[in-house]
């Protein structure tokens, strides 16, 4: 029984910008939060309280990934051999829960103000919620460029991109009551809000369940794995084929190969270095096989091979 084993335990390449995105992030966010909270409070404003409470949760969101960018950089060790790259998934999942309660607090709040709207200065209201266009927008532009590599950079791309929209909407709203004193506006903007958080955040726990339940990650069709594979000359079948994701950026793969017998072993590692890098540009970065011939093609209800296959060889 052969075995390879190609992969790399450094986590994939994010540039130091990503790191200092997030602490840029969260410092510009945390002073918002403190600034949009008081004028909510000193107004009355839900709508700018329910902002505030997404913008804090959007920090909280933005610490977790800065911990989870910190924690795939950890070297594997005897007790962790992956390191901690599963955290970022774990982190994902906790995000989308955590912004989950939030627009339950925030919709339990506007129904109430629904029936007994309050007061505000529209004015104050606009200006405040125009400062938070413009640090969600720069905090989303840190990010746009990472987004599609990292499942949290993605999650604080998309927040913050949908809180500069919101923030959009809680100007607009803040200028109608200003000039129509029509108060009812701000328990509505805050169901509006709640909406966007629901949009942006549904994607996020959906892809993050799939990852911690060790599903197939987005983007990868495994038929269309397995027919790629077949194409590469040598390959006769790829059975008990299974993909998951070791972290938020890093895929891996599992595989019976089935060779021609008496394939000499030099053409088998030729092989499988065809089948590393045809699944690296799927994003697979790690990719384990078990060699097999074809009359040692194992069945997938009992896969045993012959005593006298060849011994196991570790492929890096």
């Amino acid at each position: 029984m052969t075995h390879s084993h190609a992969h790399t335990h450094e986590p994939n390449s994010s540039s130091s910008k990503v790191g200092k995105g997030l602490l840029i992030g969260i410092t510009l966010n945390l002073i918002f939060v403190v600034v949009e909270a008081g004028t909510g409070f000193w107004q009355d404003s839900l709508s700018l309280l329910a902002d505030a409470g997404h913008n804090l949760f959007d920090v909280a969101s933005l610490a977790l990934a800065l911990l989870a960018f910190r924690l795939a950089k950890v070297k594997p060790n005897a007790k962790f051999t992956y390191g901690y790259r599963k955290s970022t998934i774990l982190v994902a999942l906790l995000n989308a829960v955590i912004l989950l309660i939030a627009i339950g607090g925030i919709g339990f709040e506007a129904f109430q103000r629904i029936w007994d709207p309050q007061p505000i200065e529209g004015g104050v209201i606009a200006i405040v919620a125009g400062v938070g266009i413009l640090v969600n927008g720069f905090t989303a532009f840190l990010f746009i460029k990472e987004k599609d590599k990292d499942l949290n950079i993605k999650g604080a791309y998309l927040h913050m991109a949908a809180d500069a929209i919101v923030s959009l909407g809680v100007v607009i709203a803040g200028l109608l009551i200003m000039w129509t004193d029509w108060y009812l506006l701000d328990p509505i903007i805050s169901f509006v809000i709640m909406i966007v958080i629901l949009i942006s955040t549904w994607s996020l726990l959906k892809d993050s369940l799939v990852l911690t339940l060790d599903g197939v990650p987005k983007g990868i069709n495994l038929n269309e794995v397995k027919n790629a594979g077949l194409n590469i000359s040598g390959v006769m079948d790829l059975h008990h084929i299974h993909i998951w994701a070791i972290s938020t950026t890093q895929n891996a793969l599992t595989a019976h190969l089935v060779v021609k017998n008496g394939t000499p072993l030099s053409d088998t590692e030729i092989i499988k270095d065809e089948l590393k890098q045809k699944f690296s540009s799927v994003n697979i970065q790690h990719c384990t096989f078990e060699i097999e011939a074809i009359k040692e093609h194992c069945s997938e209800k009992d896969c045993k091979t012959k005593e006298d296959t060849a011994p196991e060889i570790h492929h890096h």
